[in-house]
């Protein structure tokens, strides 16, 4: 039997459509241990110009930015193994699932002012309100306490299991 894998992947745009829906990504890291480290993450989603030359990447250029203290143990976990392995998902039934799996090379940002922009780009999205002038001091203020992530695909994968029309 034919795999039905290409019929659920999910297209470019409908990717980015799942992505501005989703608020919380699943976030793995490789712990102290070897065993994977998962935590929630907040995160915002952008489209980073890539060179014409370039091979172009998973998602064309598709990447998903975060921040996380600079102690924590994810940020640990990164500074020795920069990788990571991201999920979101949703459904509850085998035909309403939709998700999607990020395999990353996770870029970090030491830089106070370029975290902040980190921050600020995550609370524009998740505020009420939109970034207060109370809100943008609280991030400038967490900003050098914090690292910025660039999560940056090599490989995607994504399903949508309503595109089978309720026949597995």
């Amino acid at each position: 039997m034919p795999s039905r894998r290409n019929e659920i992947e999910m297209t470019e745009e409908e990717l980015r459509v799942f992505l501005a829906e989703q608020m919380v990504m699943q976030c793995a890291t490789v712990g102290p241990r070897g065993l994977p480290h998962m935590v929630p993450l907040w995160f915002v989603s952008e489209t980073t110009p890539h060179p014409a030359q370039a091979a172009e990447p998973p998602a064309s250029g598709l990447e998903l930015v975060g921040w996380t203290y600079a102690k924590s143990q994810k940020a640990r976990n990164l500074e020795r193994d920069p990788r990571a392995t991201v999920g979101l998902e949703a459904g509850v039934r085998y035909h309403e699932l939709r998700g999607v799996m990020f395999e990353c090379d996770v870029r970090l940002e030491r830089d106070p002012a370029r975290v902040e922009g980190y921050g600020l780009r995550l609370f524009d999205r998740y505020a009420e309100g939109g970034l207060t002038p109370e809100i943008r001091a609280m991030v400038a203020k967490q900003a050098r306490k914090r690292i910025g992530l660039r999560f940056v695909p090599s490989r995607v994968v994504s399903w949508d299991h309503r595109k089978l029309g309720g026949a597995y």
